[in-house]
């Protein structure tokens, strides 16, 4: 049986690191000056803590101060400026289309995003399923909600899957639901919940897994 791909989406199919994250960041410190009337320096310590802390800066903003997700996710991701910003490999597309089995794309980015990166990389026919933040229920990975939403809404089976992420936690928690795991990554480690290591998406062809 040929397996079930779930791919994140920063810093695995696009190097998000590079410009788009310190964007979103900024945009995000933006939002929390203006909605909360602190000054910047104030806002990037909040940003950060909510980040540690709950796995998205929006969990954090709901939980203690009631904003509304739409807002914060629309004014935080603008793709009209982020799509300018977006660096990824050129074999992205021919990988994704020779890798055997069917392929979710899970990403704790708002839909929008999602969607308007995947067409910006010519790489959206290749997923069955495409799950931003509100299709989770607004329950961003590492949490197991966030992966059994997906499993019971696409009908897997997660001995069947194959989970491949830049994140570490969020592979702590496919491991504990079932999947197997691929960490891209350059670090010369391999904690005991990754299955397999890889440096590029392209090492996915000769694995052996499917």
């Amino acid at each position: 049986m040929k397996p079930t791909w779930i791919f994140d989406l920063d810093d695995t199919l696009h190097h998000a690191s590079v410009a788009v994250f310190p964007h979103i960041n900024r945009m995000m410190t933006e939002f929390i000056m203006r909605h909360l009337g602190i000054n910047e320096e104030s806002a990037t310590a909040l940003r950060q803590h909510y980040w540690r802390e709950y796995g998205a800066t929006l969990k954090g903003l709901q939980r203690h101060h009631g904003i509304t997700p739409q807002a914060f996710l629309q004014d935080t991701h603008p793709m009209a400026e982020l799509e300018a910003l977006l660096v990824w490999q050129a074999q992205t597309a021919a990988l994704l289309r020779r890798l055997p089995g069917r392929k979710i794309l899970l990403s704790n980015g708002p839909q929008h995003y999602v969607e308007g990166v995947l067409r910006k990389m010519r790489v959206r026919r290749h997923f069955a399923g495409v799950y931003g933040v509100e299709r989770l229920d607004l329950q961003p990975k590492p949490h197991p909600q966030s992966f059994r939403t997906v499993l019971r809404r696409e009908g897997l089976d997660p001995a069947h899957c194959i989970m491949v992420e830049d994140s570490l936690p969020n592979l702590k928690a496919a491991k504990r639901l079932g999947m197997r795991t691929v960490w891209l990554s350059r670090s010369a480690r391999r904690p005991a919940y990754v299955d397999v290591r890889v440096r590029q998406l392209r090492e996915l062809l000769r694995l052996g897994l499917h």
